[in-house]
């Protein structure tokens, strides 16, 4: 199974300047939770943004760049060939950025997405691709209010392909 995942807001930003835009702890408390023990594939763009690979993770980089290198990473040159490499894998999750969510959903590459909605309005300059709710069946939705820790109110929900 694929799932794409990310955090967006009320009007699918992402992020802006290669940065996230908010911060919000409970989101990478349940980024973690989901993705450790999984391969991450992630365009160059976002691994540098997170500056390393993450614990307990497989770590897949898509990049145009065919001399590129990180240790401890698997560097593909298309998110054709990331999919070719997780095959035999029960679970992957595609982490971004912007171009890589937009053709997984092109394309149709995923079988579930689990999105982070943050409850306001931001400055960005990269969004996440508009659900198509023909394709997608929300299956789950956890909503919650902010905290002194969360800023934000956010709703946690997860979404099933449905054709």
């Amino acid at each position: 199974m694929i799932t794409i995942i990310a955090a967006i807001g009320k009007n699918n930003e992402l992020g802006k300047n290669n940065d996230l835009i908010w911060h919000l702890p409970a989101d990478l408390k349940r980024f973690k939770k989901i993705t450790s023990s999984h391969t991450i594939i992630m365009g160059r763009n976002t691994f540098e943004s997170i500056g390393k690979p993450l614990p307990n993770r497989k770590s897949v980089i898509i990049t145009r760049n065919v001399s590129y290198q990180k240790m401890g990473c698997e560097i593909v040159h298309s998110l054709e060939a990331a999919i070719e490499m997780i095959k035999d894998e029960q679970k992957a999750f595609i982490i971004g950025g912007a171009q890589i969510y937009k053709e997984a959903m092109q394309k149709n590459l995923a079988d579930q997405l689990d999105i982070t909605l943050v409850d306001e309005d931001f400055d960005a300059d990269v969004f996440f691709p508009k659900i198509n709710l023909e394709k997608w069946t929300e299956v789950s939705r956890e909503d919650f209010l902010a905290d002194e820790k969360n800023k934000f109110n956010y709703s946690f929900i997860r979404y099933k392909k449905t054709i």
